[in-house]
């Protein structure tokens, strides 16, 4: 681990991660590198192909088989922790590339809150991708909230 504040079940929780995603890869006959890093206090853990194009299978249409191995690996690693898991696991950079449009967005969003002073509110987004633009927007000095239900949950940008 990258982060020497990690507690022994944050390790876990990455080794338990790692396992899993690894037996993936043996199962499909795949070649993919092992990454387990902290983001805060959440375990992130990256499979990062090692022949271009070869995880795309992996991560599916907008991320749809990537969300389900999160989910899977989030079980895996829980079973073996005893503890819920909320760790994020990425595939061949689709998370990271997402993380980085959904800033330039919320950085989009956040000049028109600031240039019109009304709440702006984004287009529905998934957990993931409303806590990215909650950070954007908290790093920004604005405040954010989300609004209605799943799947049609939305962030709010403010003026505080």
């Amino acid at each position: 681990m990258s982060d020497d504040t990690s507690t022994p079940s944050a390790e876990t929780e990455g080794e338990a991660a790692a396992d899993y995603l690894e037996g993936l890869l043996d199962i499909i006959d795949a070649d993919g590198d092992i990454d387990i890093d902290m983001e805060g206090e959440r375990t992130q853990v990256s499979v990062i192909e090692v022949n271009p194009g070869d995880l795309q299978h992996l991560v599916g249409d907008d991320g749809e088989v990537l969300n389900a191995l999160q989910e899977l690996t989030r079980l895996a690693a829980a079973r073996e922790t005893g503890e819920r898991s909320r760790l994020m696991v990425d595939i061949a950079g689709f998370r990271a590339r997402q993380r980085t449009a959904l800033e330039e967005t919320a950085q989009g969003a956040i000049a028109e809150a600031q240039r019109t002073a009304a709440p702006v509110t984004m287009d529905p987004m998934n957990p993931f991708e409303r806590k990215v633009v909650h950070d954007a927007v908290a790093a920004a000095g604005l405040v954010s909230e989300s609004q209605g239900e799943e799947p049609n949950r939305r962030v709010v940008i403010r003026i505080p």
